[in-house]
């Protein structure tokens, strides 16, 4: 199988075999607009090539997930405002390059469904997977089901206001959890409040002991994601929040105070237990591979 996970940053590829082991992977950096379908094809088409020189099984089945809002009966990826995309045709177009069936899928809902099925929220009926990376995204599991909403997918929860009149975001809106907390924000918040350059979130982080302008950035997107969790926590009274994506890699630095802000926020909902992924940030290319595998997200 060969799964692929189209993000706002990076374009991340696996051929996997039938027992989950890798047989090839790749990377290419995200390009803006429709030429990140070109990228796709192009990285998914080497991967198909180089597995096929390294194994004996052929390649027969595919699985590409993105971001953004996802017709998936159409193959159709509706829009994305990181990646720039919209109504972009995916699925016929790799088919025919690829020559074998494509599925697609939102990113985070197969990444938080990966991480249900065998990850950190493995044996968990009502589990809240939250996706930081370039933008914010959820998946949510209630009474032991996939919620898929309206749209074919729930968990725009980084579109939830929490500072209204705050910084712009991506979709239109001011003050989002995605504007405030993802990594693309981090960076952007450091870089225009310091004037100094970092390459990353993760750069920010690791100056926080020192720089108090770090500390400041940090410690608001966590008072922010905190502010959007609790209605959360609220709302849905999940057993199990699991933290995903680039910024997850923070671990303890994240998901402590992230516990204690959520602790001094609460009020009849008790705060669940809060623990990063599993697969880390392979965990969107983990539930592509088994989406590629069983031809239907289950339960």
């Amino acid at each position: 199988m060969l799964a692929v996970d189209v993000g706002g940053t990076t374009i991340k590829a696996e051929v996997v075999d039938g027992h989950g082991n890798v047989v090839a992977s790749g990377a290419a950096q995200t390009p803006y607009g429709g030429e990140a379908l070109v990228a796709t094809r192009q990285l998914g088409y080497r991967l198909i090539e180089q597995a096929g020189q390294e194994s004996n099984s052929p390649v027969s089945r595919a699985c590409v997930i993105v971001p953004g809002l996802v017709d998936r009966s159409r193959g159709i990826g509706t829009l994305s405002a990181n990646i720039g995309w919209h109504n972009l045709d995916l699925v016929s177009p790799l088919e025919t390059a690829w020559k074998m069936p494509v599925f697609l899928d939102h990113d985070v809902t197969i990444a938080g469904w990966a991480e249900w099925q065998c990850g950190a929220g493995r044996g968990c009926d009502d589990m809240f997977f939250v996706a930081l990376g370039t933008g914010v995204a959820a998946a949510i599991v209630a009474g032991g089901h996939l919620l898929r909403g309206g749209l074919g997918q729930g968990g725009e929860f980084g579109h939830v206001i929490v500072r209204p009149g705050g910084p712009r975001c991506g979709c239109g809106s001011h003050g989002c959890v995605e504007a405030l907390c993802s990594a693309a924000s981090i960076v952007r918040g450091y870089r225009e409040l310091s004037g100094r350059q970092v390459s990353g979130a993760a750069d920010v982080l690791e100056l926080v002991p020192s720089d108090p302008v770090a500390r400041w950035v940090w410690e608001s997107a966590l008072a922010a994601l905190g502010d959007g969790l609790i209605s959360v926590v609220n709302l849905l009274s999940p057993a199990r929040i699991v933290v995903g994506g680039g910024l997850a890699e923070a671990k303890d630095a994240l998901t402590r105070p992230l516990y204690d802000a959520l602790h001094g926020l609460a009020g009849l909902v008790p705060v669940p237990a809060i623990v990063g992924a599993e697969h880390g940030t392979r965990a969107g290319l983990v539930g592509a591979a088994l989406l590629a595998q069983r031809g239907a997200v289950e339960d």
